[in-house]
C-alpha cells in the first residue's frame, strides 16, 4: 500500500491512497470464507457450497467490503500519525479527480481524498481575563413601574360605570332570532375598528355590532354567541349588544393585606419594606440578565481568544455531503455565518471543558430535562406540578434525539461559562436599563 500526501495549504490536503492486489487477497479470502459458512444456497448443506459459487455470487460484494475496510483502517492511520485526530473537520471526501473504480478481484485501486483540519485551540482561562460585568442600576421609574405590576397582579374585578379599553361588557346579544344572555365581551379582544363602539358604554345602553367586523376570529364569534359556526355563517352578522353592567379591574391597594399574600403573613409589614422587596426583586431579575449577558460576552471573548481557523469551503461540502442531499447549496451558504459561529465556540467550549475536567453526565441532562418541562407548564400558568408528573415527561423529552442534543448543548454551556465566570475577572460596569438593552 502506498500512501501519498499533498498537502494544499495550512487547513487543506489531498491523500491518495493506493491499495494493490496483495494487501487485500489474504482479507478477501478470509470473507469469502466467512460468507461460505453463513450461506444457504439450495442443493448445498449449510456451509458446504464451493467457494467457486460463493465467489461467484458474493464475490463482488465482499471484495467492496474488503478493500473499503483496509482503505478506512489506512485512512484512521493517517490521521492518527498526522496528529489530526482533535481537529479534523468531519470525514475525508472523495476528491473530485478520484478515478472510476471497477470492482474486480485481483485489480488495484486508487483512492484520492481531500482532508481538512482547523487550527488547534491552545488557551487558558485565568484571571488574566478581563470580561465586563453590567450592573443595572435599579432606578426610580422602574420601581415604581414594578409595583404598580405587582398590586395590578394582586387586583380584583369590580363593578365599573363606563367601559375602558382594559375592561368586560356583560352584554345580551340579540339578533336574527336568536338571544344570548350574560354574556362576557373584552374590550380589548375587540378589532381595533370597532373597538370605539364599546368604549364609554354603561349599564343600561345599547349598541348595534356587526360581529363578523367587531369579533374576526370566526371560533370565538361563534362561542360569543352560543352557536355552531356553520349555523353562524347563514345569519344576519347585526346584532345588538345591550349591556348589563360593567366590569373593570382595579389594582391592589398597597396595605398589609395584600403584602401577606404577596410574601406571606408579616413579612412586609410597611411601605418601605414592601418597596425594599420590589427592589430585591428586580435586582434578581436584572441579576439574571447580566448574567446572561456576561455568557454572550464571554463566548465572544474566548472565540476570538481562540482563533480558530477554519477551512470553510471544505466544511460547506461537508455538510451536504453528510446530510445527504438535505441541503442545497445556497441553503449552507444562507446559513453558514451562523453555523461557523456555533463550531467556533464548541471548539473553545471543549478547551475550556478540558482545562476544568468539565463533564455533561446523565443526571445534569435529567435536571434540564425537568427544568425545560416545569417552565413549558409554567408558560400556562402550572406552577406547582407534581412532581412525577414532571419526571414523566422530562423522560419523554430525553427519549427524543434531537430535544436530548439540546439538553446537552445547554449543559455543556452551562458548566463552561459558570467556570469562566468563576475563574476570569468580571470587571463591573453600572448601566441603565435603557443602555443595557441596547448592547449588541
Amino acid at each position: 500500500m502506498k500512501i501519498s500526501k499533498n498537502q494544499i495549504d495550512d487547513l487543506n490536503l489531498k491523500l491518495t491512497v493506493e491499495i494493490n492486489n496483495s494487501d487485500y487477497q489474504e482479507a478477501l479470502h478470509k470473507r469469502l470464507n466467512e460468507y461460505k459458512h453463513k450461506a444457504d444456497i439450495r442443493g448445498f448443506r449449510r456451509g458446504m457450497a464451493p467457494l467457486s459459487l460463493i465467489q461467484r455470487l458474493y464475490g463482488e460484494q465482499a471484495l467492496y467490503e474488503t478493500v473499503n475496510s483496509t482503505l478506512s483502517k489506512a485512512l484512521d492511520d493517517f490521521v492518527e500519525t498526522e496528529g489530526l485526530a482533535a481537529t479534523i473537520v468531519g470525514e475525508p471526501l472523495p476528491a473530485e479527480e478520484q478515478p472510476q473504480i471497477s470492482w474486480k478481484a485481483g485489480e488495484d485501486f486508487t483512492f484520492i481524498f481531500d482532508i481538512a483540519h482547523t487550527s488547534e485551540v491552545n488557551f487558558t482561562v485565568s484571571k488574566e481575563d478581563k470580561i465586563t460585568y453590567y450592573e443595572i442600576e435599579v432606578e426610580a421609574d422602574a420601581l415604581k413601574a414594578e409595583k404598580a405590576r405587582m398590586l395590578e397582579q394582586y387586583g380584583s374585578m369590580q363593578e365599573g360605570e363606563a367601559a375602558g379599553e382594559k375592561d368586560y361588557i356583560i352584554a345580551d346579544i340579540e339578533g336574527s332570532g336568536h338571544k344570548a344572555e350574560g354574556v362576557y365581551v373584552s374590550v380589548a379582544n375587540v378589532s381595533e375598528a370597532a373597538r370605539s363602539m364599546f368604549v364609554g358604554l354603561k349599564a343600561g345602553e345599547s349598541v348595534e355590532v356587526n360581529v363578523n367586523e367587531a369579533f374576526e376570529n370566526e371560533t370565538d364569534r361563534a362561542s360569543m354567541l352560543k352557536l355552531d359556526k356553520a349555523k353562524l355563517a347563514e345569519m344576519d352578522p347585526m346584532f345588538k349588544f345591550t349591556v348589563v353592567n360593567v366590569k373593570t379591574f382595579v389594582p391592589a391597594v398597597s396595605e398589609q393585606a395584600t403584602w401577606d399574600k404577596m410574601f406571606g403573613e408579616g413579612v412586609v409589614d410597611s411601605e418601605e419594606k414592601f418597596e425594599d422587596m420590589v427592589k430585591a426583586n428586580l435586582t434578581a431579575q436584572y441579576a439574571r440578565e447580566s448574567n446572561y449577558r456576561f455568557g454572550i460576552d464571554a463566548r465572544k471573548y474566548f472565540v476570538e481568544k481562540a482563533n480558530l481557523q477554519v477551512p470553510e469551503d471544505f466544511m460547506k461540502r461537508w455538510i451536504i455531503y453528510a446530510n445527504e442531499g438535505k441541503f442545497t447549496q445556497e441553503q449552507v451558504d444562507a446559513e453558514f455565518p451562523s453555523f461557523i459561529e456555533d463550531f467556533r465556540w464548541q471548539q473553545a467550549r471543549t478547551a475550556i471543558m478540558k482545562q476544568f475536567d468539565l463533564k455533561v453526565t446523565e443526571a445534569d441532562i435529567r435536571e434540564a430535562a425537568e427544568n425545560y418541562v416545569r417552565y413549558q407548564y409554567a408558560m400556562y400558568g402550572m406552577s406547582n406540578v407534581p412532581d412525577d408528573l414532571v419526571k414523566g415527561a422530562a423522560g419523554n423529552v430525553m427519549n427524543d434525539e434531537n430535544q436530548r442534543r439540546q439538553l446537552r448543548e445547554q449543559c455543556a454551556d452551562n458548566k463552561a461559562l459558570a467556570a469562566v465566570h468563576e475563574n476570569v475577572t468580571a470587571k463591573p460596569k453600572k448601566i441603565k436599563l435603557a443602555k443595557f438593552r441596547e448592547l449588541k
